[in-house]
């Protein structure tokens, strides 16, 4: 399975300038590229029986550029900026690769057909990571990674690795308080599936806002509203940015002053997120959850309070936390679950001010979160049991989400 590590990186100051040059050169190559993709856009928007809008006249049909015909001009792109030959070769590749990801999004969507916006050109400081697609096993030892075009590097490596692994790619990211690296690994320890795994075992959880989830067992935690309580420092930090002159260096200090302030408040939502995972995983082996709409959501009245709560971030670590320790995470349809009753299944319509659940037909009183948390428990273990019906019967194993 494939697994991601990342450690933080102490380079020498002649390293970090190196780290800043390479990705200055790759957004300068990014930004002439994705240009070249707008220029064609342009010229063959429209089709050859009818005029255009955006041209007076009909030109000739160019051929569409793509990643490989884009990778061939490296070569004379070295030959004309000798500069770029201090970059390793297969990173420069992977920025063509970029450029075709984020442009076919824009024009045909997806896997699944979803559109993302009209990539933009990156401005100085925005092109913040770059990519090794192959890597030698020894470069990583003793502490140490030893990065082409670079150098040796120290890395303080936090955290245990796997036994049996295998590098696939290494990434370098700059981030606000420094340099990182991204190891990804091909775990071989990774199981298939929990060896005692048990299906009866099963948890649902109502994610919201007030409560950051109600479980079916009716344990609760609050959300932190990390975002919230900091942003008394973040609006100080905010107008130090604005007070300053642009280009001078102490807005250079107080952007990268901001820039830790709103790091420092990401790494606790998600060291929240890990932990709270750790402790659904210990307790129980498959955990049920809506499957939400969260980039609509956001678009409503509540979407900060949404973002500070970072619900898509969190179903996202439990999902590869449970798939690591060989359990399973499944996903539900969310219609309904909080005006069903868990206990008779009549619908009792409620607003979203309205927190308490009271079934006229049952007499059942309870809380509306917990209410909808067992829903998600008891459709959670019936579609898993759907699951394991089409695999051919129940002593099959499932696979992991």
């Amino acid at each position: 399975m494939r697994v991601s590590y990342q450690f933080k990186l102490k380079p020498t100051k002649y390293q970090s300038t190196l780290i800043d040059n390479t990705l200055d050169m790759l957004r300068c190559q990014y930004n002439y590229q994705l240009a070249q993709r707008f220029n064609w856009y342009e010229q063959n928007r429209c089709q050859v029986d009818r005029c255009s809008l955006f041209v007076c006249h009909l030109p000739e049909l160019s051929d569409k550029p793509n990643r490989f015909n884009q990778q061939e001009t490296l070569t004379q792109l070295k030959k004309d900026r000798p500069w770029y030959k201090k970059i390793h070769s297969q990173v420069l590749q992977e920025v063509p690769k970029r450029v075709e990801i984020a442009f076919d999004k824009w024009l045909a969507g997806d896997s699944n057909g979803k559109k993302s916006g009209r990539p933009r050109f990156k401005a100085v400081g925005q092109y913040k990571t770059f990519t090794y697609p192959q890597f030698k096993q020894h470069h990583f030892a003793d502490s140490k990674i030893t990065l082409s075009k670079i150098g040796e590097v120290k890395v303080i490596v936090h955290r245990q690795m796997p036994d049996v692994f295998e590098i696939k790619t290494v990434s370098v990211t700059k981030k606000a308080d420094g340099y990182y690296v991204t190891l990804s690994l091909d775990d071989k320890t990774v199981p298939t599936i929990k060896p005692d795994f048990n299906l009866d075992n099963i948890v649902g959880i109502d994610v919201g806002l007030i409560d950051f989830y109600v479980a079916s067992d009716n344990s609760k935690i609050v959300a932190p509203k990390f975002l919230r309580k900091a942003e008394r420092k973040l609006k100080s930090a905010q107008r130090k940015v604005s007070r300053r002159k642009k280009g001078s260096n102490r807005r250079k200090k107080a952007i990268a002053k901001l820039g830790k302030q709103h790091k420092k408040v990401a790494d606790t939502r998600k060291d929240f997120h890990f932990k709270t995972a750790n402790t659904l995983l210990k307790k129980y082996d498959v955990v049920a959850v809506e499957k939400l709409n969260i980039k609509g959501m956001v678009k409503s009245r509540l979407g900060k309070s949404i973002n500070d709560a970072g619900w898509a971030q969190f179903i996202t670590i439990l999902t590869n936390k449970a798939v690591n320790a060989g359990l399973k995470v499944i996903a539900v349809n969310p219609n309904g679950t909080s005006q069903e009753c868990s206990n008779c299944g009549h619908k009792v319509k409620k607003t979203l001010s309205q927190r308490t659940h009271d079934c006229p037909e049952c007499k059942v009183s309870l809380c509306r979160d917990l209410n909808a948390s067992i829903n998600i428990k008891n459709r959670g273990a019936h579609d898993l049991k759907a699951q394991l019906m089409s695999y051919g019967g129940v002593t099959e194993k499932p696979t992991p989400a």
